[in-house]
């Protein structure tokens, strides 16, 4: 296919969400025509902020209402549509219920977006925001094993959420597999780390949960949980040369660094934020006392069956295919924190 034109119209699902939001910016700064989905158009406190990256780049963005858990609506979003990034997908900040309260909007949703593009008679390539949960999860491999864009998470021995994100990416390659040759589209997908990086406005990602936490010191210690992190304007970035690389086509990509102690973060943050005020935990929390305490605390009750594990992955295909870099870690926490505050998502403090 022939790399994507710059007058194209390309529709973002999910536009006013944290991942989502990056994706518009990092389209609009490339010259497209972003058409994004929101779920209630009357809520324009929600896409104020990129209207105004859109004035003031002189950008061309417009906004259509789709909901993934309903059909109504994505014919008209993707109509006309070049090429669609696929980032909207449910990231719960607590266990579910039940798990298809989770599994059914990530699988459900994914279908309708991909069955408007099959009929839409326009649409190029889809790339769909997955993650390295539907690489790394549920099964009993070596701590050593780095895991690639070969495997897969073992979705029967998965939490709610890792198992969600396989389901979700499973359904779409095997849709895109059944489809006749009138109505085919591309696939390629993302498959992200532990997304953090500066918010664009108050509402930020469930991602960046764990950095508000640490610097409103909202718990004693640090979890003894880890993460392949890699920054939300990286992610946008290889959304983008996803769509635009010919090669790219039927192809995932790992989009994910080292592997990283939440401790180890907090010293990062505390380096730079305690002189400034704050508090930044950097002691280890015993288990004992994170079960406790995630008695009363959902974030911590979900992170729970993640404790003491290592997510080790390799991003050298999306590096070497795509030509994609990523920032350093340090600096995309401290840009992480500096927009939290700056949001008011974590109160400013005098030195």
């Amino acid at each position: 296919m022939a790399t994507a034109s710059k007058d194209a119209l390309v529709l973002v699902t999910g536009a006013s969400g944290f991942i989502g939001g990056h994706c518009v910016r990092e389209l609009l700064e490339h010259g497209y025509r972003v058409r994004g989905t929101v779920r209630d158009l009357s809520a324009t406190e929600k896409v104020a902020h990129l209207r105004a990256l859109a004035e003031r780049l002189g950008g061309a963005l417009e906004f259509a209402e789709a909901d993934l858990s309903r059909d109504a609506g994505w014919t008209e979003a993707v109509r006309g549509c070049d090429y669609v990034l696929h980032v909207a997908s449910p990231f719960p900040l607590e266990v579910p219920k039940h798990e298809d309260d989770l599994i059914r909007p990530a699988v459900d949703g994914t279908l309708r977006v991909l069955k408007a593009c099959a009929e839409s008679g326009t649409v190029k390539r889809v790339v769909q925001t997955s993650s390295v949960a539907a690489v790394a999860y549920g099964g009993d491999r070596p701590e050593s094993k780095v895991f690639d864009e070969e495997d897969w998470s073992n979705a029967d021995r998965c939490t709610p959420y890792p198992k969600s994100k396989t389901l979700a990416e499973r359904a779409a390659w095997d849709f895109v597999k059944t489809l006749p040759g009138d109505k085919r589209f591309e696939l390629a997908v993302i498959n992200p780390g532990m997304v953090l990086g500066p918010v664009m406005n108050a509402d930020a990602g469930t991602s960046v949960e764990i950095i508000c936490k640490l610097l409103k010191r909202e718990m004693p210690a640090c979890p003894h949980l880890g993460f392949a992190p890699v920054d939300v304007r990286d992610v946008a970035i290889a959304h983008r040369l996803a769509m635009e690389t010919p090669s790219a086509a039927g192809n995932r990509y790992i989009c994910a660094g080292d592997h990283i102690w939440i401790q180890d973060m907090a010293k990062i943050l505390a380096g730079e934020f305690n002189p400034k005020g704050y508090n930044v935990p950097t002691g280890r929390l015993p288990y004992p006392i994170m079960w406790i305490a995630a008695r009363f605390d959902k974030v911590l009750r979900l992170a729970l069956q993640y404790v003491g594990r290592k997510e080790q992955v390799s991003c050298a295909k999306a590096v070497r295919e795509l030509g994609w870099e990523m920032r350093p870690v340090d600096k995309s926490l401290l840009e992480t924190g500096y927009s939290l505050i700056e949001h008011g998502l974590v109160p400013a403090r005098a030195a």
